[in-house]
C-alpha cells in the first residue's frame, strides 16, 4: 500500500530497523520508530499514522507495555491500524484489542518470513481487516473448554474458520485447501449457522465467529 504512513515500536533495534528498511522497501512511509511504549504513544500522537507495528514486550518490565500504549492508540486513534508483534503465543493479552474490531492485527516474529505475505497482511489490517497469526488459534482450539461453542464444527470447517482468523477472503480459503470457492461458501455458512451468533450482516458475523473460535477455550 504505496505511501500508507506507518511507526515501528520494538526494543530490539536490529528487528526494528529491519522491519523499517522492509517497509521502506515495499512502499510504506516509516514516520517513525521508537523502543518503549511511552515514546510510542508520544510518536503517534505527534505523527498521527494509519498504521502502528508494536512489540508486545518492551522496557521496562517487558511485559504488556506494548499492548498497553495499544490500547491507549485504539482509544485516542481508533482510525490508526494496529499489528501487535509477539515472539510468545500470549493471545490472552490482545483479546480484547481484537475484539475492539477491524483493523488489528497479531502475528508471531517468527512468521514474518515471507516479505510479499507480511506486507499483503499489514494492507489487509490498514483496510479494516482483522488478523490473527494460527499458532495462535491453534493453542487457544487445543485448550478449549468442556462447554466447547466449537462442538458442532467439523474439522474442515475449523480448518476454514482458522483461515477466516488470518483475514483470508473465501477465495483465499479456496486457494489453500485446494477446493472451489463454492464449497468455501457452504462451510461459511455452516459455521455461521452453528455458532451462537447475532443476526447481523454476514462480514460482521464472520468476525465474531473468528473470536468466538479463538475464546473457546
Amino acid at each position: 500500500m504505496s505511501g500508507t504512513r506507518v511507526v515501528v515500536a520494538d526494543d530490539e533495534v536490529l528487528l526494528r530497523e529491519g522491519l523499517a528498511s522492509l517497509l521502506g522497501r515495499s512502499g510504506f512511509e516509516v514516520v517513525g520508530q521508537c523502543g518503549d511504549g511511552a515514546e510510542l504513544i508520544d510518536l503517534v500522537r505527534e505523527q498521527r499514522p494509519q498504521l502502528a507495528l508494536i512489540d508486545i514486550r518492551m522496557p521496562p518490565t517487558h511485559t504488556t507495555e506494548g499492548l498497553d500504549a495499544a490500547r491507549t492508540i485504539r482509544e485516542e486513534f481508533p482510525q490508526t491500524a494496529i499489528l501487535l508483534l509477539s515472539a510468545h503465543v500470549e493471545v490472552e493479552h490482545a483479546m480484547d484489542l481484537l475484539a475492539g474490531g477491524g483493523g488489528s492485527g497479531y502475528l508471531l516474529k517468527s512468521r514474518v518470513t515471507d516479505v510479499e505475505e507480511f506486507t499483503e497482511t499489514l494492507e489487509r489490517v490498514v483496510k479494516g481487516g482483522s488478523v490473527v497469526d494460527p499458532a495462535l488459534v491453534e493453542e487457544l482450539v487445543a485448550a478449549r473448554r468442556a462447554d466447547d461453542p466449537l462442538e458442532e464444527i467439523t474439522p474442515r470447517e475449523r480448518e476454514v474458520l482458522s483461515l477466516m482468523a488470518e483475514g483470508r477472503s473465501n477465495a483465499g480459503i479456496a486457494h489453500a485447501l485446494w477446493v472451489t470457492e463454492g464449497t468455501v461458501e457452504k462451510h461459511v455458512h455452516s459455521i455461521l449457522g452453528k455458532l451462537p451468533l447475532p443476526d447481523t450482516h454476514d462480514d460482521h458475523r464472520r468476525v465474531l465467529a473468528v473470536l468466538t473460535f479463538l475464546e473457546a477455550r
